[in-house]
């Protein structure tokens, strides 16, 4: 993600990647190799991050964090400390009680942290959002949520399906960026969860059912098969008093239809084009934080409700 995603999108923009910090030597040769091939010097390697903060802290201004997901919360912990804007890669933390101690951290710092969703970065899902908080399209009743991929046999033997360094598997990966985009969507948190999982004889999720039942009363189903053809696709839909919403989980489009309408018709919105580029954005001031550490918080109640209720197979739980 880094090299392949991420990288090419920065130097675009104009990003200076002054030192990079990666443990693996042979990845590092494959990013700077990237960077030569983007027209870029390849800055150093400090693969310890403690010796990368102490000796180049003086001349960097943000971080940009792209690593397994039991290794965020002390790592972006430690760059907020050090005086730099953090942006963070799904999903933010492994539970409730890391991301509280990152809006402590970033509060303590008084730098900016968003986390590197697209749903939350997207200004169709901003929009939406924007739209549902204003009751234009009248009460929040319904949200259907359904994402399919096949994760189980794309992440075989990676750190993907290691439970401790990934802290769930497929609802909790590639299925964040379903739960993190109802999150923003929604604006609220979650009263109550019921879920189901399926290992499919692997140590993580790879299929789940969840239901929900928000603060304002509204209702939430998502479905999630982590073991399934290719081709099949991811979608969102909110049925509201007086219209209902599509979109799809990273927030690539936006269809609306209102009450008399015969059909759905497409928000036209510029497509968000990566991560880094709002994140530049939120630090010069021209945008607010549109994916900041208190949604992260919300999806890591979540989280939190799934996993102990799949844990006592569905029983409903307060999500606190």
């Amino acid at each position: 993600m880094a090299r392949k995603f991420h990288l090419p999108l920065m130097l675009e923009t104009g990003a200076d990647v002054r030192v990079i910090c990666e443990p693996s030597a042979q990845n590092y040769e494959l990013y700077a190799d990237a960077m030569s091939e983007l027209g870029a010097q390849p800055p150093p390697n400090q693969p310890d991050l403690a010796k990368l903060l102490d000796q180049h802290r003086h001349e960097l201004d943000a971080a940009f964090i792209i690593t397994p997901h039991n290794l965020h919360h002390d790592q972006a912990k430690a760059c907020l400390e050090a005086d730099l804007d953090v942006l963070l890669e799904k999903p933010m933390v492994m539970n409730g009680t890391e991301a509280l101690s990152l809006m402590d951290a970033r509060d303590r710092s008084g730098r900016h942290l968003v986390v590197a969703f697209q749903g939350g970065l997207s200004p169709q899902i901003r929009h939406a959002a924007a739209l549902i908080a204003s009751g234009e399209l009248g009460e929040l009743m319904t949200v259907t949520g359904m994402i399919w991929q096949g994760w189980k046999s794309l992440t075989s033997g990676s750190w993907r399906q290691i439970p401790e360094i990934a802290g769930g598997g497929f609802l909790f990966d590639s299925g964040a960026h379903m739960l993190n985009t109802i999150c923003t969507l929604v604006g609220e948190d979650f009263a109550n969860v019921a879920a189901w999982t399926d290992n499919r004889g692997t140590p993580v999720d790879i299929n789940g059912v969840i239901m929900g039942r928000l603060k304002s009363g509204a209702l939430v189903t998502i479905n999630g098969c982590g073991d399934c053809i290719p081709g099949l696709h991811s979608e969102i839909y909110l049925n509201l008093s007086g219209g209902a919403i599509r979109t799809g989980i990273y927030g690539e489009r936006l269809l609306i239809r209102r009450q008399g309408e015969s059909d759905y018709n497409e928000v036209d919105l510029p497509k968000m084009r990566g991560a880094w580029e709002q994140f530049t954005q939120v630090r010069a001031g021209e945008i607010e934080n549109p994916c900041p550490p208190e949604v992260g918080l919300r999806m890591a109640k979540l989280w939190d409700a799934i996993v102990e209720s799949a844990a006592k197979d569905g029983q409903v739980v307060v999500a606190v």
